[in-house]
């Protein structure tokens, strides 16, 4: 399968693809974080390039929750232009998903595109795969299946949320578990799916 992981600089994802047989490129604003197929630049020049594939974790900023304190009118002249960056993001988020590619998956926090889209596939945990922590991750599908839990285990701590202030800070605390890349790479890297391409199921 050709698969584009868009909005990704570490690689994590795309690696697991191309672990995995698959020919994978990941694309971000941000230069790749380790060596690989990379596009640098708007996803947009690449997205029509043929792909089987996409999976994409667009910016979540201005998408989330935890957010919406700051979106209040109280807050408009402390934090000018959150409310049109919101409406920015979530039009980003809605591009990505119909786009013209069989698969898609679209992966963000608990956020406002439950309301504003739909309610997402499923929910899914680091600890669901391998991993003690817990992050819920909302991922929205089409075309492809929702994840099966491959490791379940015990030790669910949200060490992320408890990170120093640094300046890679925000990198560790939005990279993919490897748990996750390698399921999603296992999973949905069945070049026999049935390509259904506006099925939201």
């Amino acid at each position: 399968m050709r698969v584009l992981v868009a909005c990704e600089y570490s690689g994590t994802v795309r690696d697991a693809f191309i672990n995995a047989g698959h020919s994978a490129m990941s694309c971000d604003l941000l230069p790749t974080d380790v060596p690989g197929p990379h596009y640098q630049g708007d996803v947009f020049d690449i997205i029509g390039d043929g792909w089987d594939l996409m999976i994409a974790h667009p910016p979540c900023t201005f998408l989330t929750v935890a957010g919406n304190k700051w979106m209040k009118p109280e807050f408009a002249e402390r934090f000018p232009g959150r409310i049109e960056a919101r409406e920015e993001a979530a039009e980003f988020f809605m591009r990505l998903y119909a786009a013209m590619i069989p698969k898609v998956a679209i992966e963000n926090p608990i956020g406002v595109m439950s309301s504003r889209f739909r309610k997402p596939n499923q929910v899914i945990q680091p600890w669901m795969f391998g991993h003690g922590e817990t992050k819920a991750t909302c991922l929205w599908l089409r075309g492809i299946p929702s994840l099966t839990p491959t490791d379940v285990v015990e030790g669910r701590e949200q060490r992320l949320h408890r990170l120093p202030p640094s300046p890679d800070r925000w990198k560790l605390r939005s990279k993919t578990f490897q748990g996750i890349a390698d399921a999603m790479a296992d999973q949905w890297g069945t070049a026999n799916l049935a390509p259904t391409l506006w099925d939201e199921k």
